[in-house]
């Protein structure tokens, strides 16, 4: 059984854990992506959009790199794209600072609103966690990343019976109302497009895979483990619309309204280490692709580089995270959604397949 854990949900919760900080962690990207299409509409969009493209993708991604050997970014897309690889290196290291400021911003702004603590102890606090976990290396990184995710679901329900139950008839009501257009698949697709960019940062834990059956099963479920946490989180939210649309940081405003101080405070520890997961997760990506480059020369990748790399990253996206979550989330992910569309999902879904279906046993 243990085994089976591994092959099959192992690559789902280590993608869940790289999505939510800049999926839907703070609820803000949930309400620039999905609420504001209304509240069916975007529940639509999570459900049947989004979460089918993310088991597609993740499918073709985790057979492709099971077939290939491939497990860092930088010979995926290389096997994938050829020369053109490197496009999608860009592509990662733009998204990845976004991530960061974003992670960067959250941090210090829960920590400012939730304990009265200054902005810069968030952004240091976050710096030196995500430091302290790239330095650990991936048997790390996967151990507390499948911990904390069950950690968050846990969360995230108490979190959803308790909204429910005090804000159920609002979100009956939301509901209930008309879907407005057909903007909802847009944004589902939107959604969808800018966090498949994490996928390579997941590839490390798809070495469990030994067959076709399991890579593609880890896929499948990926999409629906990674979605439910923000489900439960966007029902909530529709409790409290339209209000909640326009919050910076939307999980603060529903706490708020809930009146909780146990809730927040346990809440927002959860979601401060969920911001360290998906931090680790991105950087070790870049690390990975660091090492199979010193790996074709011969040589391993010097320990200190790892943490040195983090730190880096982490301070160029401290300078970014002063722009606010809002502008960040709407104008940063909005911007690169289509690129990744373009690079990466629809050249793994046509040819990542057939390199597959073509490949020798």
């Amino acid at each position: 059984m243990l085994t089976k854990l591994k092959k099959w949900v192992l690559p789902g919760l280590v993608f869940q854990s790289v999505v939510i900080a800049g999926g839907y962690g703070t609820g803000r990207e949930i309400a620039e992506f999905f609420l504001s299409r209304g509240p069916l509409g975007g529940l639509l969009a999570m459900v049947l959009v989004s979460t089918v493209i993310w088991s597609a993708v993740n499918m073709a991604s985790f057979e492709f790199a099971r077939v290939f050997r491939r497990y860092d970014y930088r010979t995926f897309f290389k096997t994938l794209l050829g020369p053109a690889w490197v496009s999608f290196e860009v592509l990662y290291v733009i998204q990845l600072v976004i991530v960061l400021a974003v992670i960067a911003a959250a941090a210090g702004t829960m920590l400012r609103e939730t304990f009265n603590l200054p902005y810069a102890v968030g952004v240091v606090g976050i710096t030196a966690a995500v430091g302290f976990l790239v330095f650990r290396g991936s048997e790390t990184i996967e151990r507390v990343l499948t911990g904390w995710s069950v950690v968050l679901y846990g969360t995230y329900l108490v979190f959803f019976v308790w909204g429910f139950s005090r804000f159920g008839a609002a979100i009956a009501d939301a509901l209930s109302q008309p879907i407005a257009g057909a903007g909802w698949i847009v944004g589902g697709v939107q959604y969808a497009g800018y966090n498949l960019a994490v996928v390579p940062a997941v590839l490390f834990a798809v070495r469990h895979a030994e067959t076709r059956r399991d890579a593609l099963i880890a896929g499948a479920l990926s999409g629906p483990i990674a979605i439910i946490p923000g489900v439960l989180f966007y029902l909530v939210m529709v409790g409290q619309y339209p209000a909640v649309v326009g919050q910076a940081v939307p999980a603060n405003f529903l706490l708020a309204a809930l009146g909780s101080r146990g809730l927040t405070i346990v809440f927002q520890v959860v979601l401060f280490g969920t911001l360290i997961e998906t931090g680790a997760g991105m950087i070790h990506a870049v690390n990975e692709r660091l090492a199979s480059a010193y790996r074709d020369r011969g040589r391993d990748l010097p320990r200190f580089l790892r943490p040195v790399a983090a730190v880096g990253l982490l301070a160029l996206a401290a300078g970014l995270s002063r722009f606010g979550l809002i502008d960040l989330i709407a104008k940063g992910y909005g911007t690169l959604t289509w690129a990744f569309i373009a690079v990466f999902v629809i050249p793994v879904l046509t040819w990542g397949v057939w390199k597959i279906r073509a490949a020798k046993p």
